[in-house]
C-alpha cells in the first residue's frame, strides 16, 4: 500500500486551516468586514471598559499600603482618573475627525512633529498593545482561579490558552471576532451597571450589607504608620492615581481603527469614543464608591496587613487562616477575591446566581479586552510596514482579510510576558500605561500644532471658531496627559516601568535600522540610464553533472536551446573510478557538449565549482555565467532526506556569487505525478504559504 504523499500534507493542512479560520475571502469583499457602531464598541472599546475590573483593585492595593485611613482618598483618586479619561476622550474625538486614515497617534505625531516623534509613538504603542494582552489575560486567569478551584496554581497555563484562543478568533477576521465578542461585552456592561444600580438602590433603602472583608483591620506597612502624611503619603497618592490610570488604556485604539468603521467613518468613531468614555467613567466611579460604602478591604500583603481582632493571619494553600478569637472561636480561612468579586457577593447576597454571573462575565471580558490590542497592533504594524519601518510581510492581509502576521506576532510576545511574569497582574501592571501616555502626550502636542498650522491660512470665521475650539480641547489634553506621564514615570520607573521604556528604545532603534536597510536597498537597486541598455558581453552556460540520466539529458538539451556563447558540462572528481566511467559513457553517447572534470583532493563538491565559476567571471567582469542544475521533483516527504543535500548548499553559495545565474531544470518522479492538479489557494495570504519543496538531481 503506498505511503503518505507529500501532496496529502498541504491538503491536510489546508483542510485544518479552513476548519480553524474559515474559507478565504476575496480582496473585493473587504467592505463586508466594516463595522457598525454596535459591533465597533466591543471590538475597540473592550480594553478600556474592562479596565474597571482591575483599575479599582490597583487603587485600593496602593492606598492600602498606608492603612485603612488612606481609603478615604479612594473616591477622590477615582474622580481624578475619571476626569482625565473624559479629557482624553474629548481630545481623541478631535483626532478621529482630523486624521481618519487609521494612522492614529503615529500619523498625528509623524505629520506634525516629524518622523522621530512618530516612531517614538509607534514604539510606545506596540509595547503597550503587548502589555494590554498580557495584563488583561493574566487578570482573567486570576478571576478564573478565584472562581474555579481546579485553575488554582495554573494561571499561566490558563492565560496562555486564552491568548491562543483569541489569536485564532482574530485570524478569522475582524467582523467575525467582533460579532463573537459583542454579546459578552454587552453582558459585562449590563452586569456591572446593573450591580451598581442594585447596590445603590439597596444603600438608599438602608439594606446594603458590608462586604465580608469589612470585619478586618487593615494595618499599614512599615513607613506609613501615620497614614497619608508628608512626602511619602503624597507619593503614595500619586502611585494610586497612576495605577488607576490603567483605565485609560485602549482609548487610542479607536483612532487607529477608524478605517474599520462604516461610513461616515469619523462620525461613527467619534460617537463610539463618547459611548466608551461615558460607560467607563460610570462603571469605574460606581465600583470605587460602592467599595467605600461597603467597607471593602483589599491588601497587597494579605497575611501581614489583614488582622482580625488584632491577630495576624497565617498563610495556607486556600488563603489566610486566622487564629481563634472571641468572635471566631473555631478560627476562619479567608481568600481575598478581586474587588468586583467581593462587591458582587455582597450586593447579590440574596441572589447568588447573579453574583456568579457578574464574576463570570468579568473574567470573560478581561479575556476579550485583549481583543482591542489584537485589532490595534496589526493595523499599526501594517502602517509601519508600509512606511518601511517593519518587515513588509506585516502589511499583507491574510486569507480572512485580517493582518495575520501581526496577530501571530502579538500573541507570541504576550505569551512570553505572561510566562516570564507568572501571569501576576501586580507585577505586569508596573510596566503598563507608560507607553500609552507617551503616545497620548505626543499625539496631543501634534494636534495642537495641526490646528495652529491650519489657522494660519483659514479665513472662514465659522471654520476658524471650530478649529480654535478643537485646539483648546487638545491643549487641555496635552497638559493633562503630560502631567500624568510625569507622574507615571516618577512613581513606576523603579517598580518595572524601566523595562517598558527599554523595550520602546529597542523597538525604536530596530525600526530605524529596518528603514535604513530598506532605504539602502532601494538606492542600490535604482536603475541607471546606462544599465537600461547594458547587455552581458558573453554568456557561459555550465550544466552540472553527477551521472548520465534523464534529468541530465534534459538539462543539456535546455542549455543548448538557450544558445549561450559557450556551453560545457562540469563534474567533480570525487571518486576517480566513477569519474572515468562517466567520461567514457559521455564520449560513447556522443553528447555534443564538452565535459570538464574538476579535481577535488578533499572529495568536496561545492568549493571546486565555486572556484571554477569565479575564475570564468574574473577574466571578463561583463560576462554572465549560467549554472544549470538538474532537479528531482519528489512526491513523498521522506524523499527529501534522500536526494542531494549538497546541491542545496551549492545553490546557496552560487546565489552569493556576482554575475552568476542559477537555473533549476526539474524532472518529475512518479511520486510527484498529479501534484500539478492540486487546486491553487486563493490570492490573499498566498505569499506566506511558500513554494512546494523539491529535491535536486545532483548527487
Amino acid at each position: 500500500m503506498p505511503g503518505p504523499s507529500i501532496r496529502d500534507v498541504p491538503r491536510t493542512t489546508d483542510a485544518f486551516k479552513r476548519l480553524l479560520l474559515g474559507r478565504a475571502m476575496r480582496s473585493d469583499r473587504l467592505g463586508e468586514t466594516l463595522l457598525s457602531k454596535r459591533i465597533a464598541l466591543p471590538v475597540f472599546a473592550s480594553d478600556a471598559l474592562s479596565s474597571v475590573a482591575y483599575a479599582p483593585d490597583e487603587i485600593f492595593l496602593t492606598l492600602g499600603v498606608a492603612g485603612l485611613a488612606a481609603y478615604s482618598f479612594s473616591w477622590k483618586v477615582g474622580l481624578v482618573v475619571a476626569l482625565v479619561m473624559l479629557v482624553v476622550v474629548a481630545s481623541y474625538r478631535q483626532n478621529v475627525h482630523a486624521y481618519p486614515s487609521g494612522g492614529g497617534d503615529y500619523e498625528v505625531a509623524t505629520v506634525n512633529l516629524g518622523p522621530r516623534s512618530g516612531l517614538t509613538v509607534a514604539s510606545a504603542l506596540l509595547v503597550d498593545y503587548v502589555l494590554t494582552v498580557a495584563v488583561s489575560i493574566s487578570s482573567a486567569a486570576q478571576y478564573a482561579a478565584s472562581t474555579v478551584d481546579v485553575f488554582e496554581g495554573h494561571q499561566v497555563t490558563v492565560a496562555v490558552s486564552a491568548v491562543l484562543l483569541l489569536m485564532a478568533a482574530n485570524l478569522r477576521g475582524v467582523r467575525e471576532s467582533g460579532t463573537a465578542f459583542a454579546i459578552p461585552t454587552y453582558a459585562f456592561m449590563v452586569a456591572i451597571l446593573g450591580m451598581a444600580a442594585w447596590g445603590f438602590g439597596r444603600h438608599f433603602f438602608g439594606d446594603l450589607p458590608d462586604v465580608g472583608s469589612a470585619r478586618f483591620d487593615l494595618e499599614p506597612e512599615a513607613g506609613y504608620e501615620s497614614g497619608i502624611a508628608g512626602i511619602a503619603g503624597a507619593f503614595l497618592l500619586l502611585r494610586a492615581f497612576s495605577s488607576g490610570c490603567a483605565a485609560l488604556t485602549g482609548v487610542e485604539a479607536i483612532s487607529n481603527g477608524v478605517p474599520a468603521f462604516r461610513t461616515p467613518k469619523s462620525k461613527n468613531a467619534a460617537t463610539t469614543l463618547l459611548l466608551l468614555g461615558t460607560l467607563a467613567v460610570t462603571m469605574l466611579t460606581s465600583i470605587i464608591v460602592l467599595a467605600k460604602i461597603t467597607g471593602l478591604r483589599y491588601a497587597e500583603d494579605v497575611v501581614e496587613q489583614l488582622r482580625l481582632d488584632g491577630q495576624a493571619g497565617e498563610a495556607t494553600r486556600a488563603g489566610v487562616r486566622f487564629a481563634p478569637t472571641e468572635n471566631f472561636p473555631d478560627g476562619m480561612t479567608y481568600v481575598q477575591d478581586p474587588v468586583i468579586g467581593q462587591l458582587a457577593k455582597t450586593i447579590f447576597d440574596n441572589l447568588p446566581l447573579m453574583a456568579g454571573v457578574v464574576t463570570a462575565v468579568t473574567g470573560l471580558i478581561l479575556v476579550l479586552a485583549a481583543n482591542t490590542a489584537f485589532n490595534g497592533f496589526p493595523v499599526l504594524g501594517s502602517i509601519l510596514a508600509q512606511d518601511r519601518y517593519l518587515p513588509r510581510q506585516l502589511h499583507t492581509r491574510g486569507d480572512r482579510l485580517a493582518y495575520s502576521n501581526g496577530i501571530v506576532i502579538l500573541a507570541g510576545f504576550a505569551i512570553l510576558l505572561i510566562v516570564a511574569f507568572g501571569a501576576e497582574v501586580t507585577r505586569l501592571i508596573q510596566l503598563y500605561i507608560v507607553g500609552v501616555f507617551v503616545s497620548f502626550t505626543l499625539s496631543q502636542t501634534g494636534m495642537v500644532r495641526h490646528w495652529t498650522r491650519l489657522l494660519r491660512t483659514e479665513t472662514d470665521r465659522v471654520a476658524r471658531g471650530r478649529m480654535q475650539r478643537s485646539r483648546v480641547i487638545n491643549a487641555v489634553g496635552l497638559s493633562v496627559t503630560g502631567l500624568v506621564l510625569v507622574v507615571v514615570l516618577v512613581t513606576k520607573f523603579l517598580h518595572g516601568a524601566w523595562i517598558a521604556i527599554a523595550a520602546m528604545m529597542v523597538l525604536f532603534l530596530m525600526m530605524k535600522g529596518i528603514r535604513r536597510h530598506y532605504d539602502g536597498v532601494s538606492r542600490e537597486l535604482v536603475v541607471d540610464q546606462d544599465e537600461q541598455v547594458m547587455l552581458p558581453a558573453r554568456t557561459h552556460a555550465i550544466v552540472l553533472v553527477s551521472k548520465i540520466h534523464k534529468p541530465t539529458m534534459r538539462a543539456v538539451a535546455y542549455a543548448r536551446a538557450m544558445r549561450p556563447s559557450s556551453l560545457e558540462a562540469v563534474t567533480v572528481n570525487v571518486d576517480p573510478a566513477e569519474t572515468r566511467a562517466l567520461q567514457a559513457e559521455w564520449d560513447r553517447r556522443g553528447i555534443p557538449v564538452p565535459l570538464k572534470v574538476l579535481d577535488s583532493p578533499f572529495r568536496e563538491v561545492t568549493d571546486p565549482i565555486i572556484e571554477y565559476v569565479r575564475a570564468i567571471r574574473s577574466g571578463s567582469p561583463r560576462d554572465l555565467v549560467t549554472v544549470l542544475i538538474p532537479e528531482y521533483v519528489v512526491g513523498h516527504w521522506w524523499e527529501h532526506l534522500l536526494h542531494n543535500q549538497s546541491a542545496l548548499r551549492l545553490k546557496t553559495r552560487l546565489l552569493f556569487t556576482p554575475g552568476v545565474m542559477v537555473t533549476s531544470v526539474p524532472w518529475q518522479l512518479d511520486s510527484a505525478v498529479g501534484l500539478e492538479d492540486r487546486p491553487e489557494g486563493p490570492p490573499p495570504g498566498s505569499v506566506r504559504r511558500g513554494e512546494r519543496d523539491r529535491g535536486s538531481g545532483l548527487s
